[in-house]
């Protein structure tokens, strides 16, 4: 059969995000993934001798991981099997042996979606990358129907821990009490072993059979009171988590308080001694406030964005690039050299490495991890999303605000004062005559409206989040 990617896309609702292609477990039969993983070999990486093949907990990555090494199998290249696995630890495996790989997960959406991550033998695909792939005219043979994956290697899952452990110093987390929140995360043994190797005495919680879809921007009531609960029984240094993929890192301080992605990738750039930071128009303006970084990077949401925006700030400025988002990824876009020792660039989200600086931080200075952005300038954020709101609608309500401001206003923030700023990176982020922010934004991933806001309080953030989205409901 004959089709070319971009069509078999728009028929079967299966589309780019802003990491990977997602859609419906209904929509994302064996033959739309291994159309997908076939357009990859063919317009990307077509010289690939061996492709790393793995996948997250969701019920349906297994099924759609065998149409995918099909697909891997029938271009005849070898299919190098990692099974579940955290996607950076694939990512790294990949630049580690300089050879392509394809993840199976949907990251953080409802376990009736997922997905599909590419990578290059050096980093996730381009937006360039995804366009050559959509224009990219497939054979695709009558039966598609996936077969048997083959026993997996440990081989990443081992290189990974090994990352941490010979980086940091040993003992690091000596004396400390780690909770480890593990609901369906893919990392939820892997994450436990690192700890340990570096001394941390772990306390796993909250194990669960079915897939639960953490979004570690916009948590559910319950995983806040939970967290909260859990502290006060166990009396822990921190608590950590991940999204399903964990690329994404949820952490937790002494109390149970989650601690917002943003602040930790400020935190994290400043414990590696960053030159430059790259990270998206969404993330808090204490970056910028705090003075510590040499340079910052503003760019769209999502992280080929960021990896686009460390490539250039790498070339144009050399020095220690990293990025990081408001989901709790974070970046290396070169080496870090730390107690003559080295931390390989990995520029793709990852949850581990934030995670780690931060507690090695905390035990340094002998401190709370709540005591750690105490320098940070006053500025909080927070955010959510309504579900189930269709993309046409959130670009034609973002389109009427654009155009009438007065409106815009009215609707977003009524009481914050006059805008003074528009910023249209990616959606409309406004900024008010007292400070306040509000940012309006289309999901990439799932048909959702997102609300980022800013202001000097955290309640006045999450108050002005939530009126926002409530008043457009």
């Amino acid at each position: 059969m004959k089709t070319n990617l971009s069509a078999l896309s728009d028929a079967k609702h299966v589309r780019f995000g802003t990491s990977g292609a997602r859609g419906l477990v209904a929509d994302m039969t064996d033959a739309v993934c291994y159309a997908y993983v076939k357009a990859f070999l063919e317009a990307v990486v077509p010289n690939a001798d061996t492709v790393v093949l793995g996948h997250d907990l969701r019920p349906s990555s297994p099924r759609i991981a065998a149409a995918c090494a099909l697909a891997i199998h029938d271009s005849g290249k070898e299919v190098m099997f990692v099974g579940e696995l955290p996607t950076p630890a694939l990512a790294f495996y990949c630049r580690k042996i300089q050879s392509p790989g394809v993840m199976v997960t949907g990251s953080h959406i409802p376990f009736d979606r997922n997905g599909i991550k590419f990578y290059r033998a050096d980093a996730e695909i381009s937006k360039a990358d995804e366009q050559a792939m959509l224009a990219t005219e497939l054979v695709l043979p009558e039966d598609c129907s996936a077969g048997v994956l083959p026993p997996a290697s440990t081989a990443a899952l081992d290189l990974y821990v090994k990352r941490y452990a010979e980086f940091f110093e040993p003992m690091a987390l000596a004396g400390m009490k780690v909770a480890v929140y593990e609901h369906s995360s893919v990392a939820r043994d892997v994450l436990p072993v690192i700890l340990e190797s570096l001394g941390a005495y772990v306390i796993r919680l909250g194990r669960t059979d079915g897939f639960v879809a953490i979004d570690t921007e916009a948590l559910r009531p319950e995983d806040v009171r939970q967290a909260q609960a859990w502290a006060a029984e166990h009396r822990f240094d921190a608590i950590l988590s991940t999204d399903g993929d964990a690329d994404r890192a949820l952490i937790g301080d002494e109390t149970g308080k989650w601690l917002r992605g943003d602040v930790v990738g400020i935190l994290c750039a400043q414990v590696l001694g960053a030159d430059v930071v790259v990270t998206p128009v969404s993330c808090n303006t204490a970056l910028e406030k705090s003075g510590w970084f040499k340079r910052t990077v503003r760019t769209k949401i999502g992280s080929p964005y960021v990896i686009a925006g460390m490539e250039v700030a790498l070339a144009r400025h050399g020095g220690t690039v990293v990025g990081f988002e408001a989901n709790g990824g974070f970046l290396l876009g070169s080496d870090v050299i730390c107690n003559r020792r080295k931390l390989a660039a990995l520029p793709t989200r990852d949850a581990v490495l934030p995670m780690l600086a931060l507690l090695t931080f905390a035990r340094q200075r002998r401190c709370r991890l709540s005591d750690l952005a105490n320098d940070l300038p006053a500025r909080y954020s927070a955010s959510d999303r309504l579900q189930n709101f269709p993309r046409e609608r959130s670009l034609q309500l973002l389109a009427t605000l654009q155009a009438d401001v007065a409106s815009a206003q009215q609707l977003m923030v009524p009481g914050s004062g006059p805008v003074v700023h528009t910023d249209t990176t990616d959606g409309l982020r406004l900024t008010f005559a007292n400070g306040d922010i509000v940012h309006l934004r289309p999901s990439g991933n799932a048909p959702e409206l997102r609300c980022y806001a800013e202001a000097d309080a955290e309640t006045q953030a999450q108050a002005l989040c939530a009126s926002c989205l409530e008043r457009i409901r």
